[in-house]
């Protein structure tokens, strides 16, 4: 008889999920090229690429929401019907997704327990006990007042968390997190990868798509990189990894930067005040204080950053600017014109522009076809005065100039714009925004969610409109980026501004001002 040897070849592992040559096109457009990989389980693995690489074509197909051309999907040694989401689900895979998909109308509870799954059906339940059921769950979004609010009157930030908990709530072995950190603060994001942690200790295979390599090295044990489709980096240990290969992998040897996009404001050559705030206060939503006697201003050839923890007014201060919430005391003023009171339109034909939020829920009509999302501000007309007569076509040739000229990637100007990645939707914005008639841009978040390439294109763009003469309102939850584009800091705490920064700045002072520590 013939005893084993001890040192003979471990026995092979099962991987956690494993695809082989998955294939999906949309169109001309091929997202996925016989792509192949296995993730180990019980271990954390990212997925990295440039904006329109294939991430969430690739997260999609391996949660059954979208069935590849060709190609298979295995979970733990289980072959998947192909574009079967109940399958994938009850295999043991979850997933996190970049846009919200929670029913709007629905309280928290209710949106809760309708993506429960439940393998033996689900009985009837009465509020309170779904309460009871769902009360842990709400302690990860602040507290059990929220499980009786309605999805659509919850902040982004806000629904972002849902989603995660949604998704961690259930027993899957398997997560998949479609770029989570976007709408998370940095203290959120730590918290975010703490329970990753915990969960993979406990087993649990988690794949993430993220974007910025710092978050990569925080988080992962493995790291994969799509590139125009093709996995050009296989799941690799981090560890042996340097920050300057992955980059390569990402951007690949032919891509160089960006060619320069020409930026042109139309603002004089004397240095004045674009936008002006006084006293202005406002009245506090559900989930957002209102804004408390606020003094701004930003002039020609300046960014004036606006730093602060999510929440504390800062939506409350773009919607004022923008003209969609109303001013409650003070004045608001566009290049010394009191606009106070004036609607939206007329705001934007005095010069003023808007990178919103959430690019894709503030910024597009995401079924409207790319030539009219990026029509639409010429498609304003001036008190009094028609349109002037222009054929579809015309609309459609001037779009597809500016889209090319701002380098955005797509298939067909007659494409929905949610089909575009959001790198590409939010240079479609840009293209849009910063056309000729500009004197200041509030930019909201412009790079949240971005890859590192997308995000250089949109802060050296920020850049060239300030050099150009105009004047730009910064506001953003990253402090590098901030620090890096701001020629002034203000920090909002509770509604008002607390603190004033000039260059170089002091990250502890700030962040203090964004803690509350020097009121």
């Amino acid at each position: 008889m013939t005893v084993p040897s001890p040192s003979g070849p471990a026995p092979a592992v099962t991987p956690a999920v494993r695809c082989r040559s998955l294939g999906v096109s949309f169109g001309a457009v091929r997202a996925l090229h016989h792509v192949s990989l296995d993730l180990a389980p019980g271990r954390i693995h990212a997925l990295v690429g440039q904006n329109g690489a294939g991430k969430t074509t690739l997260a999609k197909v391996l949660a059954g929401l979208q069935a590849p051309d060709s190609g298979e999907v295995h979970i733990a040694g289980c072959k998947l019907p192909s574009g079967d989401v109940r399958a994938a689900r009850g295999a043991g895979l979850a997933m996190v997704h970049q846009h919200f998909s929670l029913p709007p109308s629905f309280t928290v509870v209710e949106a809760l327990e309708l993506t429960a799954f439940r393998p033996g059906g689900r009985s009837v339940f009465r509020r309170a006990e779904l309460r009871r059921r769902w009360q842990s769950a709400a302690a990860e979004m602040g507290g059990e007042a929220v499980l009786s609010t309605r999805i659509r009157d919850l902040p982004v930030e806000t629904r972002q968390s849902l989603e995660i908990v949604r998704a961690l709530a259930t027993d899957a072995r398997v997560v998949i997190l479609d770029e989570p950190t976007a709408l998370l603060t940095p203290a959120a994001i730590d918290t975010l990868f703490e329970r990753l942690r915990r969960l993979r200790d406990d087993g649990v295979t988690v794949l993430v798509v993220l974007h910025k390599l710092r978050e990569v090295a925080a988080v992962a044990d493995t790291v994969s990189v799509l590139r125009d489709g093709e996995l050009v980096l296989g799941p690799s240990e981090m560890s042996e990894l340097s920050q300057g290969r992955l980059s390569d992998a990402i951007v690949g040897p032919a891509s160089g930067a960006d060619r320069t996009v020409g930026v042109e404001a139309t603002v004089d050559g004397e240095r004045q005040t674009l936008l002006e705030l006084v006293g202005v206060s406002s009245r506090e939503s559900a989930f957002e204080p209102g804004l408390r006697s606020i003094d701004l201003s930003v002039e020609t050839r300046e960014i004036v950053g606006i730093a602060g923890v999510e929440g504390n007014g800062q939506r409350s201060l773009v919607s004022v600017i923008a003209g969609l919430n109303a001013v409650a005391a003070g004045s608001v003023l566009l290049g010394g014109t009191e606009m106070t009171r004036a609607p939206p339109a007329r705001r934007r034909l005095r010069g003023l522009r808007l990178v919103p939020f959430d690019r894709n829920s503030e910024g597009i009509s995401r079924r409207a076809p790319v030539w009219l999302n990026q029509s639409a501000l010429r498609l304003i007309g001036r008190p009094g005065r028609r349109l002037p007569l222009i054929s579809l076509n015309q609309y459609k040739r001037q779009a597809t100039e500016a889209l090319d000229h701002w380098q955005v990637r797509y298939d067909s100007v007659s494409q929905p714009a949610e089909s575009l990645s959001g790198g590409n939707v939010q240079r479609l914005i840009l293209s849009r925004e910063m056309a000729p008639g500009l004197e200041v841009l509030v930019a909201a978040q412009p790079t949240r969610g971005l890859d590192f390439s997308a995000t250089n294109f949109v802060r050296r763009s920020l850049q060239r409109l300030r050099d150009s003469g105009a004047g730009v309102l910064l506001v953003s939850s990253d402090l590098d980026e901030l620090f890096e584009l701001s020629d002034r800091l203000l920090v909002m705490y509770g509604g008002t501004i607390v603190a004033r920064f000039e260059a170089p700045y002091d990250r502890r002072a700030v962040g203090d001002a964004m803690t509350g520590a020097l009121r």
